[in-house]
């Protein structure tokens, strides 16, 4: 057997010389891929399992002189703010090149029981289901402030991804194609990317009619369980370079990154329900929670009723740290109230925003031509960018809390925020204006579904300006 050889890239620009050149590369050079992701893995370990063990910090604690706080700002300041960012940029390189879990749940599955992977476990509404309880279970247990539920909520999804290699599939990542709660928000977002490993249909298909081939071409390992023939996105790939060059069909390419969205085009019920009720709605009450005015108003009514008919139960803050945050040795402990109100909060933000959002969309859709089974589906891709945005400026709200502390304050962080936001909903308005016009509609009928969705928009925007402005 042999390696398949490089790709030769038509006469072109530069640039997708280049990226194929780059491909390549990855191929060639797997076997140090893998040692630098062993390297992340060790650090990630560290990172997890060490400050579980140390004394909580106080609040004269600095990042370079308190491992435990160190950590916190490396998970939550740096870590998960810029993975999400570099989806859009790199596609899923994050997952292909350093991603710790990824790699265990590979190393794992070449050495485990290899079963076939089973019916359930390919159900489409996982990537949503996950992402909803952890995002939520994470608020529940303060996982951006505490190491504990930190190596509980990361560590648990380590080893959930260990076992699901040990018992399903060979060689592959069954974990993060199925099962990992930050799948579906990395599947959306790496459709934006400018990059994908391009398939080239007439190549493949000539390197299968040469039936005397004196040394047959080698398999390609794909890991994330992708049907190399027929990829065309970036949605799913892991960016790891095993399949270029093969067949002399498949290269390292640029792209538009509207390409995805509006032509290649594919969509479904659940990735619409990730994003609109996900990313735009569950996610905002996460993030928004703590900021919120009226939650507070709330619970000082509920616990003054509550102690008018001597109910003291709900305000007890006697719940174990992996069910409700309890450190009272930092006066930190959620009371049952806490959790149901925070609960509540998170829930009826994302039934509020996100149905609002989804029946716009569904106006949107019924006032364009063309509509079809996967029409609204489609169309719900337009707010890819904007909800990515969401994630992104909630995540951040660790990092500019963590750079205060240490001293680093700046006047623009909210002017940043705003164009950030301004940005993004642009470019979803844009690719709603495409999506349409690719449908037929003339421009009266693209105008009508493009305000339908920016009032659609209104509820998470005004949200996110609520925050801005407290936080």
């Amino acid at each position: 057997m042999r390696s398949a050889p490089a790709f030769s890239a038509p006469a072109g620009s530069a640039l997708r010389r280049g990226a194929s050149v780059f491909g390549d590369l990855l191929r060639r050079h797997s076997r140090l891929l893998r040692r630098l992701q062993w390297a992340i893995v060790a650090v990630y370990l560290f990172l997890l399992i060490v400050p579980v063990f140390l004394p909580l910090p106080d609040e004269t604690a600095h990042v370079f002189d308190n491992l435990t706080v160190a950590a916190q700002f490396a998970f939550w300041g740096i870590w998960w703010p810029f993975v999400l960012v570099s989806m859009p940029l790199l596609g899923r390189a994050w997952c292909g090149w350093l991603c710790p879990e990824g790699m265990l749940a590979e190393w794992a599955s070449e050495r485990g029981l290899g079963k076939p992977i089973p019916r359930w476990m390919r159900w489409g509404g996982w990537p949503f289901v996950a992402f909803a309880c952890t995002t939520i279970y994470g608020q529940l247990v303060s996982v951006y402030q505490y190491p504990r539920a930190v190596a509980l909520v990361l560590g648990g999804s380590t080893l959930a991804a260990v076992g699901v290699g040990l018992v399903y599939g060979r060689s592959k990542r069954v974990w993060c194609r199925y099962l990992c709660p930050v799948n579906g928000v990395f599947h959306v977002l790496s459709k934006l990317a400018p990059w994908h490993f391009k398939v080239d249909g007439a190549a493949w298909h000539a390197s299968t009619r040469q039936p005397h081939r004196v040394i047959p071409i080698a398999a390609v390992n794909c890991a994330p369980l992708l049907p190399l023939r027929h990829m065309q996105g970036a949605a799913d790939c892991h960016m790891c370079g095993r399949c270029s060059g093969h067949r002399d069909a498949i290269a390292l390419a640029p792209r538009s990154p509207e390409a995805e969205i509006v032509e290649v085009a594919q969509a479904d019920r659940w990735q619409t329900r990730l994003i609109v009720f996900g990313m735009m709605g569950i996610a905002l009450g996460a993030f928004l929670w703590s900021a919120s005015p009226w939650l507070v108003a709330l619970k000082q009514s509920i616990a003054e009723w509550l102690i008018e008919r001597d109910l003291l139960w709900p305000l007890a803050d006697n719940a174990p740290w992996w069910l409700l945050t309890h450190y009272p040795e930092v006066n930190d402990s959620f009371s049952w109230l806490d959790g149901g109100l925070l609960l509540g909060f998170i829930a009826t933000s994302g039934a509020l925003v996100g149905g609002w959002l989804y029946g716009a969309l569904r106006l949107a859709d019924r006032l364009l031509p063309g509509r079809d089974a996967d029409s609204f589906d489609r169309l719900a891709q337009a707010l890819i960018p904007l909800a990515g945005c969401g994630v992104f400026l909630g995540l951040s709200a660790t990092t500019v809390t963590l750079l205060k502390h240490e001293g680093l304050t700046s006047v623009w962080t909210n002017d940043a925020r705003y164009a950030l936001l301004a940005l993004a909903t642009a470019w979803s308005l844009r690719l709603a204006w495409r999506l349409a016009a690719r449908r037929g509609a003339g421009k009266a009928r693209r105008t009508a579904a493009l305000l339908a969705t920016a009032v659609g928009l209104a509820p998470f925007l005004g949200a996110w300006a609520l925050f801005f402005s407290v936080w």
